[in-house]
């Protein structure tokens, strides 16, 4: 009796899942192209919609399209809105990943140290390409830095999985122990760098600390492409696996899972989003934890759909929280990394009091 309550209680909830899975991807791909739209009008230095079409290419000659809305849109905002768009989806998809591979929806891309390695990286660079024993290297700072923060990801990474593989096998369970303890290591050598640090030293750890898109040019954007291009495809070619990893290690290898060749190719695939998406934007948190975890509850844990839906939800949610970031303090700049944890943390505290709600029933 109470097993058919349980089925019961539980079709409805199937069923609006299948309903919103069924029209999710166009409904975010909309959601999406409505938001860069805003977002390409919306700043310091306001472009009227009717202005866009002519600005964009779309339209004749227009006496009203000026020098500076061409400069605006197409070596600011343009290339920022694509960055943010990518960078919010390279997060989201790490997160749903490792939610995937840790088969915990509350898992996230800065628990294995990814985030914080990149970040002792940065700040690394900043203190000593910006002091008397750097003078020579200050000049190259801007294009050091990002280049520094994936050194720093990749080289996490590799110390990881070096810790936690023996005799080919990987072990998750230590793989997620030491990234905490590299988390640790990483944060003791970021406080030692901020004590040291002069006063615009600080201002600049600090702001790359919170995440931005201010320094994004078109060469940066266009460096999180093909991440992006090869991470979708790394995702479609996972998915099934993930899937299959929920029920365990054993019953997914004998559903036909190379288990250890998808955690390898996840670990990777996580490592370079997260790391390459650090390096441009700084540290950006809750985007790789809260986006996944919202879309299971709506549309269901089936990676086929869960990976490309938290890619499009991640870049709707990056565009809207730049956008905002350069517009609520204009001329001046709120670091998005507040935004993200103002909205994010709250959310997530949502999901945990739900959690305990639910398994109190």
């Amino acid at each position: 009796m109470s097993v058919a309550v349980g089925i019961e209680a539980r079709s409805p909830r199937q069923s609006a899942r299948r309903r919103s899975a069924s029209f999710a991807i166009p409904v975010l791909i909309a959601v999406l192209a409505v938001t860069a739209i805003v977002a390409l009008t919306v700043g310091a230095a306001g472009i009227p919609l009717s202005r866009l079409p002519a600005a964009l290419g779309f339209a004749g000659e227009s006496t009203a399209m000026t020098a500076r809305d061409q400069l605006v849109l197409w070596s600011i905002r343009i290339p920022r809105i694509a960055a943010a768009a990518m960078i919010g989806g390279l997060l989201a998809a790490a997160g749903a990943i490792m939610q995937g591979l840790f088969r915990n929806p509350l898992a996230d891309p800065a628990l294995v140290g990814v985030s914080s390695g990149g970040a002792l990286a940065a700040a690394s660079a900043i203190v000593f390409t910006d002091s008397r024993f750097g003078e020579a290297l200050r000049f190259l700072q801007t294009e050091l830095l990002p280049l520094a923060a994936f050194a720093g990801s990749l080289a996490t990474t590799a110390i990881l999985y070096g810790i936690s593989s023996r005799s080919g096998r990987t072990s998750i369970a230590i793989f997620l122990l030491a990234g905490v303890a590299i988390t640790a290591i990483a944060n003791a050598g970021i406080g030692l760098l901020v004590f040291i640090a002069d006063d615009r030293q600080l201002r600049d750890i600090t702001f790359w600390m919170l995440g931005s898109m201010s320094g994004v040019t078109w060469t940066k954007a266009a460096v999180l492409a093909p991440v992006l291009v090869i991470g979708l495809g790394a995702c479609a070619f996972i998915a099934r696996g993930l899937d299959l990893l929920v029920l365990g290690e054993a019953d997914a290898f004998h559903g036909g899972v190379d288990v250890e060749r998808l955690k390898r190719i996840a670990i990777v695939m996580v490592s370079a989003m997260t790391g390459v998406a650090v390096s441009i934007s700084g540290v950006i948190g809750f985007v790789g934890i809260v986006v996944p975890h919202l879309l299971r509850l709506v549309i269901g844990p089936a990676h086929r759909l869960l990976l490309p839906a938290s890619v499009l939800s991640g870049a709707i949610l990056m565009i809207a929280a730049d956008t905002l970031a350069r517009t609520i303090v204009a001329p001046a700049e709120m670091p998005i990394g507040i935004l993200t944890a103002t909205v994010g943390a709250p959310v997530f505290l949502f999901i945990l009091l739900r959690q305990r709600a639910l398994a109190a029933l």
